[in-house]
């Protein structure tokens, strides 16, 4: 069950925010408090079959997308082009400094 915990608590929480909703309010949405809300997000709780469907519903999910690894690798893709984009950006940099270095040395 920890497996299903982690993914729903990071579905929960990603989908949650891409919404731009806070566990405030989806606490309200799903008629429970927002201590539920965080200590499922936290891995400390998981919902009953009732809950996790009124939780679906207010993030305008189907329950089974609270189960899909699809988000999170989403995040994973996400961090991946991010990290070849800094490592792009070095690299030029790099570059177009030796570049200078060499024009600078030509003219002396």
């Amino acid at each position: 069950m920890n497996r299903l915990r982690k993914i729903l608590a990071k579905n929960i929480k990603a989908y949650r925010n891409e919404t731009g909703m806070s566990q405030l309010k989806l606490a309200d949405l799903v008629n429970t408090a927002p201590n539920y809300i965080a200590m499922i997000e936290a891995e400390k709780r998981f919902p009953t079959d009732t809950m996790l469907e009124r939780i679906a519903t207010a993030l305008q999910k189907e329950p089974c997308e609270l189960f899909s690894l699809a988000p999170l690798q989403k995040d994973w893709q996400e961090a991946v082009l991010l990290e070849m984009s800094n490592f792009i950006n070095l690299k030029l940099s790099e570059s177009k400094k030796l570049s200078m270095k060499s024009i600078s040395t030509d003219h002396e």
